[in-house]
């Protein structure tokens, strides 16, 4: 196979004058391998956190639902 043998580090980085798409390519994979589980982090962080928010808002409405019901029962 013609290419696969490089004489010198500048014809392996020139791939056959298809470096720019090959390093290139491996670039963006990176990139891309990179920043997946950091994004997957940041949207669990919101989605906790909002999580957090509701329940404590569920939980508020229904303790005034409680009283509520408690000042208007007569005991």
């Amino acid at each position: 196979m013609p290419g696969i043998h490089w004489n010198s580090l500048a014809d392996f980085l020139a791939m056959g004058n298809h470096g720019l798409y090959v390093w290139g390519s491996l670039a963006v994979m990176a990139l891309l391998m990179l920043l997946e589980p950091l994004l997957l982090l940041h949207d669990r962080k919101k989605l906790v956190t909002r999580l957090r928010h509701q329940y404590r808002a569920e939980r508020t409405e229904a303790r005034r639902k409680r009283e509520n019901s408690s000042r208007r029962s007569p005991n």
